[in-house]
């Protein structure tokens, strides 16, 4: 059986709204929460962009049962790779094991902020070195590394959970997918093709786990929602190639500007009807996904939507 999340979006609502929201979503019956890592919003209608790691120490802190990830971090530019892995140790011991380490090649968005963006070839080669340096370290080793695009002269992390923090490597396309295959303890991807899978598994992932994220905006009135998503979603199908290369909000609103509400509702579930949720959430699981992170489009929106996950969402979800 699937596993369903909740998205607590760092770019659409603050720090302490997702805190909380977190600690409704527990209550809800969501089996894991994943968190966005932004330094920017896709767009300034969506208005925020809160330290996630501060956010998730928090959520660490007040859930008890709730698995959580990092959803993604990059580990190449903003963040030095020993520094993810210290990070990713200390919310594994708050969580009491609660936490995998989601990771991937970034987003200029949010990592122009320290300097140029590289080339997508430079970027998964610097994931891979980062890599090394973040798995021995969580492995409770000391590392003495000299790369081509990090040093860590001698790093070893003194805080620890018992068991080794997972890794999930976020995949977009064969390359990335290797990559996963090769060194993640987990698959992440936000469109639901099963191609994906097929070659993780062939890269080594077989029989890991899949994530998958779904967006959807609901609300007693559709045609409200379909405007909420409009305004805060439109770049959601500009597809990953451009979503990785555009560094401001500006031009994500540029980009975007011929988008219309239309074409947003075919590709995100608007409105009250049960059903159409249902089936957007369930076209991850047919792909082959084993854990789908829902996101509620809107921060305004989160209260009804959690009352409706516990009420009716996941209920329909799991059969019952």
């Amino acid at each position: 059986m699937a596993s369903y999340g909740y998205t607590l979006m760092c770019e659409q609502a603050g720090p302490t709204q997702l805190v909380n929201d977190a600690i409704r979503a527990e209550r809800a019956g969501f089996d894991f929460a994943v968190i966005s890592d932004h330094y920017y919003p896709w767009l300034e209608e969506q208005g925020h962009s809160p330290y996630a790691w501060s956010v998730l120490g928090a959520v660490a802190y007040e859930t008890s049962r709730m698995e959580l990830m990092s959803f993604v971090t990059s580990p190449i530019r903003r963040y030095h790779p020993a520094v993810v892995a210290q990070k990713a140790a200390t919310i594994g011991v708050m969580s009491g094991g609660r936490f995998t380490l989601g990771l991937g090649a970034g987003e200029n968005l949010n990592e122009h902020v320290v300097g140029a963006w590289p080339h997508v070839a430079q970027r998964h080669d610097m994931l891979v070195e980062a890599l090394d340096i973040i798995r021995p370290l969580l492995a409770g080793e000391t590392i003495h590394h000299g790369g081509e695009y990090f040093e860590a002269p001698e790093a070893k992390l003194w805080d620890l959970p018992e068991e080794r923090v997972p890794i999930g490597i976020a995949v977009s396309g064969p390359s990335s997918c290797e990559i996963a295959g090769e060194f993640a303890d987990v698959m992440i991807a936000v469109e639901p093709k099963r191609e994906l899978c097929e070659m993780f598994d062939a890269a080594g992932g077989s029989g890991k786990p899949r994530y998958g994220q779904v967006a959807v905006c609901y609300g007693p009135d559709e045609a409200q929602c379909r405007k909420i998503a409009h305004e805060q979603f439109r770049w959601f199908g500009l597809g990953w190639p451009v979503n990785a290369e555009l560094p401001n909000p500006r031009s994500f609103a540029h980009a975007s500007a011929s988008v219309s509400e239309e074409e947003v509702a075919e590709a995100i579930p608007c409105g009250p009807d049960l059903d159409k949720h249902v089936e957007a959430v369930r076209t991850f699981v047919d792909a082959g996904f084993t854990h789908v992170a829902v996101v509620q489009v809107g921060a305004e929106g989160q209260g009804a939507f959690l009352d409706f996950a516990e009420r009716e969402l996941l209920p329909a979800l799991r059969g019952s």
